[in-house]
């Protein structure tokens, strides 16, 4: 093994030793995966709107049927498969949301469906939910302090 001293030696070092990406390679298959997921999102929206259902259902439904379809992906090991080749564009948020949840389920499953499934499954996905709903409380409350015009007392 080579002696390093230097921080530019350290940089060569990885360097050589970190492969290249194909960075045009791999933003084209997260396009056209990404748009894929999207494109059969809104052929089941138009499906639903096609048979009379409202645009709040059939968002209700296109939701279900892609965390559905992403959670039974997941447990296939598919989805993991299309993330190596697709990288960020299989994460659109809801099948990537649905893959965070079922992922560490399906790993901590030995350990029992309450200490293990129930207690771990939100590893992943708990701080991205913690996160949002914290920062959307404080924008509203800055919103609030800002945007109100007058306060009046009853």
């Amino acid at each position: 093994m080579e002696k390093i001293e230097t921080n530019q030696q350290y940089q060569d070092y990885v360097n050589k030793k970190s492969p290249n990406s194909p960075i045009l390679k791999d933003c084209f298959n997260a396009f056209w995966v990404g748009g894929l997921i999207c494109c059969i999102g809104q052929i089941i929206s138009d499906i639903c709107k096609f048979r009379g259902l409202s645009e709040e259902a059939s968002g209700s439904i296109v939701s279900i049927i892609l965390i559905g379809l992403s959670a039974f992906l997941t447990g296939l090991n598919l989805f993991n498969r299309i993330g190596k080749f697709a990288g960020a564009g299989s994460l659109i948020p809801i099948t990537g949301f649905s893959n965070s949840i079922v992922s560490p389920a399906m790993e901590y499953k030995s350990e029992g469906y309450v200490m293990g499934v129930g207690a771990k499954m939100f590893t992943v996905a708990g701080p991205v939910l913690v996160y949002g709903i914290s920062a959307s409380i404080l924008v509203g409350i800055v919103y609030l302090i800002f945007n109100t015009q007058s306060i009046t007392l009853v």
